[in-house]
């Protein structure tokens, strides 16, 4: 048998409904076709989840990732995936969090832990090098996320352990609630409600092996030579100095920042927002990993006044967009509040903002009552309910219950034609990005496989507007410079291989923004031979993304997702009814179904079902 190079080399399996803990070996042949990351986890939910199965319930997987390339010393490389069937969708979950837990489990020799079953009482489970226990977790019920924390390390005795735990909102179970690695967040689908309906409170691990590269000096110095690249490309310092608030004014210029629900795509204030948080609430960069040269991370706090809040992590272009400008909230020091209530709750940020926008139309249409709405002033621009809003949707109080369970039930609870304005794709709540900006991410948002999402697999307006082609020309991307951003005809084909190049860090375990500062499949293909010895190709590399996306999107098609969930809500697609752009008819997406054409024939798939032909299959060698 092939000796594998670059992983622990070993699955954890947990049934928590026995306490039953066992352990399976990887081999090269099982593991390379998908290489790890989101690429296995596929093809292990696609294996144990039967079709049909209740997130909620015994029959969920929950898993937690590693890649190849999850290591402190990769640039982008102290990255953890979660992955599990979403409560919010029904389909395909997953979400990346950055942190020290991956490279911690991988040293502790496992590439992915899987947790099956239910347990009968809350437990904090214990990894530390091959120890695994199964400790009680009862007395984190009801804790907010850092409170969880601090009573791990002192009444568990865990100070040098990295922790991974869920929120009240988890407890609930909120269909959008976040699994937390402190303030780090690996949120959007629901992984803290699976997580909470296993009864499972807390996840700590600690790892003091080592996991050995085939060629020690080759793979030190590709790793060397793509922090190299990173130094020296112009984008990193913009990244390290603003983060990812740094886009925030350009995003409002260009009509790619969703206002009032999505009813514009451009607000205005960009510049005033942007003013503010950089100089009253930005404190420090930080990584969000030990290593990191990136350090897009922040250090926020609000100094004064009714909101004022410690320094933590948080301040993220989409969290502060959720809370300004999709509300019309001017209260930037509000928004930053409601970051670190999220945060501390365990509640995903963007969801949040986006069911609050959506009831606060629903109250101006008058399909929310004052009464319903428990007395509050639910009017747009109102920041001082915004902190009262998210507590009650992570405790489920009151219309929180209701907003909860995310915009797409909301809307058939709330009924009066509120699905209209409820701007989802799969369930799934719309980000701060938006498709009328440039229309490749038309297509992404309305074909990814989570559903509406900006980063799963690739933000893709940067194609649009900046030009950008994450070093995908030589793998058949179309230059980005033939097309303008409102252009229709012919981004669909390009959709494809800006989502297959996106997938590619979920896959091998290193964060995705380091493909903005010069990390191409070209990079990652070095590293990953010098590390397992195999002869990895960008081609490769990039075949393996589509392997990994077909399996996922087989996943979604078993569970009865077709052509009709991959339809871009009518709102984000039409000419913004204010701002900047309310003029320019070309910003509307005009033609979604001829992208959606070209984009089915360039994956093989089927035009009129969305699933993937038998010859797409058979050529990827998939077996369904």
């Amino acid at each position: 048998m092939e000796k594998l190079f670059g992983y622990a080399g070993t699955v954890l399996w947990i049934d928590l409904t026995s306490g039953g803990i066992s352990r399976k070996d990887l081999s090269a042949e099982t593991i390379r076709p998908w290489l790890g990351g989101t690429g296995y986890a596929a093809r292990l939910l696609f294996d144990g989840v039967p079709p049909g199965a209740d997130p909620l319930g015994p029959e969920n997987l929950f898993i937690l990732a590693t890649g190849p390339l999850t290591d402190n010393v990769v640039p982008g490389g102290g990255s953890l995936s979660v992955c599990c069937k979403s409560p919010l969708t029904g389909g395909w979950g997953e979400a990346r969090v950055g942190c020290d837990f991956g490279p911690e489990l991988k040293r502790a020799g496992y590439d992915f832990v899987v947790l099956s079953g239910v347990s009968d009482r809350p437990l904090h489970i214990v990894i530390t090098d091959g120890t695994v226990e199964l400790r009680d977790g009862a007395f984190l019920a009801g804790r907010k996320v850092l409170e969880r924390e601090k009573l791990v390390r002192e009444l568990d005795g865990l100070e040098d352990h990295s922790i991974l735990t869920i929120g009240p909102a988890g407890e609930k179970g909120v269909l959008f609630a976040s699994v937390m690695v402190g303030h780090r967040a690996a949120g959007r689908i629901g992984a803290g409600a699976v997580l909470g309906s296993k009864n499972v409170a807390a996840l700590s691990v600690k790892g003091t092996g080592r996991i050995a590269p085939a060629d020690p000096a080759a793979w030190m110095r590709e790793v060397r030579a793509a922090h190299g690249i990173v130094k020296e490309n112009p984008n990193t310092p913009g990244f390290t100095e603003l983060g990812t608030m740094g886009g925030y004014e350009n995003s409002d210029r260009i009509g790619d920042l969703p206002t009032k629900n999505w009813q514009s795509n451009s607000w205005g204030k960009g510049e005033a927002v942007s003013s503010h948080f950089f100089g009253k609430n930005q404190v420090a960069s930080t990584g969000c990993y030990k290593g990191c040269p990136m350090k897009c991370g922040r250090k926020v706090r609000v100094e004064n006044g009714p909101w004022k809040t410690p320094e933590h992590d948080g301040g993220e272009y989409e969290t502060v967009g959720s809370f300004t400008a999709y509300v019309l909230n001017e209260d930037v020091d509000c928004a930053v509040h409601c970051g670190y209530l999220c945060n501390e709750l365990g509640i995903d940020t963007i969801s949040t903002g986006a069911v609050i926008g959506f009831l606060f139309e629903c109250a101006e249409k008058g399909l929310v009552s004052l009464e319903a709405g428990g007395g509050l002033d639910l009017s747009w621009g109102n920041g001082a309910v915004l902190p009262r809003l998210v507590e009650m949707i992570a405790l489920r109080e009151g219309i929180g219950d209701i907003l909860a369970d995310g915009v797409r039930r909301a809307a058939e609870t709330i009924g009066g034609g509120a699905e209209r304005f409820a701007v989802h794709v799969k369930g799934l709540e719309g980000p701060c990005h938006d498709p009328r900006a440039g229309k490749t991410l038309a297509v992404s948002y309305g074909t990814g496989n989570r559903g509406m999402c900006h980063i799963h697999p690739l933000e893709t307006v940067a194609y649009d507007c900046s030009h950008t082609d994450f070093g995908l020309i030589p793998f058949g991307l179309p230059d980005p410079n033939q097309f303008g951003r409102w252009d229709e005809e012919g981004k669909g084909e390009a959709t494809r291989i800006l989502q297959d190049g996106g997938a590619l860090p979920d896959i091998l375990g290193t964060c995705k923004f380091y493909m903005y500062v010069g990390i191409t499949p070209k990079e990652y293909a070095a590293m990953l031979s010098a590390l397992t010895g195999w002869s990895v190709t960008g081609e490769e590399l990039l075949e393996t993304a589509e392997r990994v996306t077909n399996l996922q999107r087989l996943f979604n098609c078993r569970e009865g997702f077709g052509r009709e969930q991959d339809r871009l809500p009518d709102r984000a697609r039409s000419l913004p009814a204010f701002g900047k752009y309310a003029g320019s008819p070309e910003s509307a997406v005009r033609n979604y179904d001829l992208m959606l054409d070209e984009y089915y024939d360039a994956r093989g798939w089927d035009r009129k079902t969305g699933a993937p032909l038998e010859e797409t299959l058979l050529r990827l060698g998939i077996e369904g």
